[in-house]
């Protein structure tokens, strides 16, 4: 046996707590009158926008934002068939990143309290500073892992020098590349808060590499 071609696959993760938590919360209202619902909302929506300007001047979040309201209408019917009057229905969407998750937990459930907010989901994320130094560690350590296994079946096949002739990202050689995992996770809730404090505890965030490599060994 004079020489072998030996393709393997090496894969990696790295699990990270996160960093950032994404918060969404909507605010919404509804009635029979348009211009009443759109006070409404305003109402209810601008002390939400001041607490989180005065918590990002204090540094307590990393940023927030906050859509135009947005206003519709509809004619519902009711079990016998019949349309009832018009309603109108307004709503505003805002989100908040925060990077101390113990605020977070109570700034949402402080929030939740009020009249017409629903919390959403939480998206867990980490910061792409630290995203991208995980990928390239993930990267060369599924590398090491593709080397080790070619070293082990050219051992087996009685051979010593392994030479390392392809490499890529998994299913560039020809083969299906296993799913992707995200860089995030994602927390949703339910109606609304029911305890103190909304428990905001997320799990770890996999990062992970996949890549498939060809050997001659001899």
């Amino acid at each position: 046996m004079s020489e072998v071609t030996i393709t393997v696959r090496g894969e990696y993760e790295i699990l990270r707590a996160p960093e950032e938590a994404v918060a969404h919360v909507s605010v919404q209202t509804s009635g029979p009158e348009r211009g009443a619902v759109v006070e409404r909302i305003a109402t209810l929506a601008t002390p939400i926008r001041d607490d989180l300007a005065a918590r990002k001047d204090a540094g307590s979040l990393v940023d927030w934002s906050s859509r135009r309201a947005s206003v519709w209408s509809e004619r519902p019917w009711n079990a016998d068939g019949t349309q009832l009057a018009l309603v109108h229905h307004a709503a505003v969407e805002l989100t908040a990143t925060f990077t101390d998750f113990l605020a977070l937990s109570w700034w949402l459930s402080e929030v939740a309290q009020r009249d017409g907010v629903q919390v959403g989901d939480i998206i867990w994320r980490l910061t792409r500073q630290t995203a991208a130094a995980l990928e390239r560690e993930a990267a060369a350590a599924a590398v090491q892992v593709a080397v080790e296994r070619a070293h082990a079946y050219a051992s087996a096949l009685g051979l010593e020098a392994v030479t390392a002739v392809e490499i890529s990202d998994a299913g560039l050689l020809g083969h299906d590349a296993p799913p992707t995992i995200p860089r995030m996770a994602r927390t949703s809730f339910d109606g609304p808060a029911a305890a103190p404090a909304i428990d905001a505890r997320p799990d770890e965030i996999p990062v992970s590499a996949a890549i498939e490599a060809r050997f001659v060994a001899r």
